[in-house]
């Protein structure tokens, strides 16, 4: 029996758009389906205690795996499969994220000539020109689900949009997440993942003594913090509620709530060892995030 824990935190065509509509081949079922672009909500407001000991002014979000911040890798990814239109619920220093892009150096992640001593620089390949960036201050104590409310005005006229809790990477085929999607007559996906946490599950009676051990917390599945929504996620939202609590709960008794099991690679960053994880990884050249080195689209 597979268990889905949470919260961790078609082939058939629609009318879309023509602005913002593309025809392609999903590498996973080879089904020709319509490919539309959609927004990417990304929740980078959050205190990020649990990586204090690394930085108790950098926000989570901008903590940096190589030369760029992990938020970045993420947009990176969601830009690989054409979503480049980012709304950033910003928070705890949220300033600091705001000036990361206003001053952002593409030659720190990109190849380059350099001439004329230093006064001019050529890029030879550019990553974010194409991409649409909004920045909306939601708040310093805000949770997800009020961060959501905030920006709602921003994603409105939009039949389905993403969402990320911008702190976890993966090597997820983010087309055939969204055909799944599309399949069904849901509100919402989340992308279910492999815990990445080791312990044993312990059970014991109310004297203490153990009645079951076994079941490694591997065993199940977890929320990824990877969304799929639709717009009518606003009418399940009230305020002050957390997205993946009343609102899903709401979302299971209709049936309006569906997940997509990922066995592939996806690692949090929810600790310093998640960080030097990962820095090792992408040191090593070990990156399986980064899909838009590997793949085409």
């Amino acid at each position: 029996m597979r268990r889905t824990a949470w919260p961790r935190h078609s082939s058939r065509r629609k009318s879309v758009s023509r602005s913002r509509l593309e025809l392609i081949t999903f590498p996973i079922t080879g089904v020709l389906s319509y490919f539309v672009t959609m927004k990417v909500v990304l929740f980078c407001g959050g205190l990020g205690t649990r990586l204090r000991e690394h930085s108790d002014t950098v926000p989570k979000p901008l903590v940096s795996i190589g030369y760029r911040p992990i938020m970045w890798h993420l947009m990176r990814y969601y830009a690989h499969f054409g979503h480049k239109d980012f709304i950033l619920c910003l928070g705890y220093r949220g300033d600091l994220i705001r000036d990361y892009f206003l001053n952002y150096q593409e030659a720190l992640s990109n190849d380059f000539v350099l001439s004329e001593g230093g006064k001019r620089i050529e890029l030879l390949k550019s990553d974010i020109q194409d991409w649409r960036i909004t920045f909306v201050d939601t708040g310093l104590h805000a949770c997800i689900g009020e961060r959501l409310a905030a920006v709602r005005q921003h994603v409105a006229g939009e039949k389905c949009f993403l969402a990320n809790y911008s702190d976890g990477l993966s090597d997820l085929d983010m087309n055939a997440v969204i055909a799944d999607f599309h399949t069904k007559n849901v509100t919402a996906s989340f992308v279910a993942t492999r815990s990445q946490q080791s312990f044993h599950a312990i059970l014991s009676d109310e004297q203490g003594y153990v009645t079951d051990f076994g079941g490694k917390a591997a065993d199940y599945w977890v929320n990824g913090g990877f969304f799929v929504l639709r717009q009518d996620i606003f009418d399940y939202l009230r305020p002050g509620e957390e997205l993946v609590e009343e609102p899903f709960r709401r979302l299971i008794g209709e049936r309006k709530l569906t997940t997509y099991r990922h066995a592939g690679f996806w690692r949090a960053m929810d600790s310093l060892k998640d960080k030097f994880v990962l820095d090792r990884m992408y040191a090593q050249g070990e990156a399986p995030w980064e899909v838009w080195r590997q793949q085409p689209r």
